[in-house]
């Protein structure tokens, strides 16, 4: 039998899980101290499951305590779409969980570790803790509103598309970044060959990026080395225009070129933190 709920102590509670902490009685959602819009109904299913860590609530345990008997209201589609808007806000996703588990034909359950606090022990230390956490996250990156990585991350997914396009229809300057004369074909092969493994794999992100896509973050690392690999070698397309804008520009964009992969997974990991 699970323990008594940690909303039935005279003090109201705060739950604190990753990033994150939920204060129930103001019914607000924080993340390293900013606070999250999540609706009232969503963040009572939240409150349910936190307060349940571990354990499956079933969905007529669900429906009992947020849609009353005399409520007219297609059930299946509100219980799903306060579970997603939670799966949103919270960065999780279905397929991979790291808070919320569907548990086939039963219910859900909350895998976080949580830890709850009396609003009273949490006061004391609010202001320094929401300071803490924003200045030394997890992740060690400011804590930014999550549409401005998304956008910068999508421009330059943008950039690489055009990179690919622009060498592709000037196929015969692709030699000019050649400064062996040996007349293999070996600058406009790689060329090819990047720029073909490059165009999906940018429209993926650039879509990814658009629609929200909450396993980005965890696709991309898995996939880091090979954008590396890819990103450093189209870092000399600057020298594909060298005669516009001369050695020493198509030096300097080269070099800032090589920083823009690691650019890409900070931008990444800001947008989609691992909480």
């Amino acid at each position: 039998m699970p323990g008594p709920s940690p909303l039935a102590s005279p003090k109201p509670a705060i739950a604190r899980f990753g990033v994150f902490e939920a204060d129930l009685e103001a019914r607000e959602l924080r993340k390293q101290g900013r606070r999250v819009r999540l609706q009232d109904q969503p963040f009572a299913m939240l409150a349910m499951l936190l307060e349940r860590a571990g354990n499956v609530v079933t969905r007529e345990e669900l429906r009992e305590r947020l849609w009353p008997a005399d409520t007219f209201v297609d059930f299946d589609h509100s219980l799903n779409t306060a579970v997603n808007k939670i799966r949103e806000v919270l960065g999780d996703s279905a397929s991979s969980p790291r808070f919320v588990e569907t548990v086939a034909r039963r219910g859900y359950r909350f895998l976080g570790q949580v830890q709850w606090e009396a609003r009273g022990e949490s006061e004391g230390a609010a202001t320094g803790a929401s300071r803490k956490s924003a200045e030394h996250s997890e992740l060690e990156i400011p804590a930014l509103h999550r549409g401005i990585p998304r956008v910068l991350f999508a421009l330059l997914q943008s950039m690489y598309l055009i990179f690919y396009v622009v060498a592709l229809i000037h196929w015969p300057a692709v030699e000019k970044i050649s400064w062996l004369d040996t007349r293999a074909p070996l600058i406009s092969i790689v060329v090819l060959v990047t720029a073909g493994v490059g165009i999906p794999v940018r429209l993926y992100f650039l879509s990814a990026a658009a629609f929200d896509y909450a396993p980005l973050g965890e696709k991309f690392r898995k996939i880091f080395l090979g954008v590396l690999v890819l990103d450093e070698l189209w870092a000399i397309a600057p020298f594909l225009i060298v005669s516009q804008i001369g050695f020493g520009g198509a030096f300097a964009a080269t070099a800032a070129l090589l920083y823009v992969p690691f650019a890409e997974r900070t931008l990444v990991r800001m947008a989609y933190p691992r909480a």
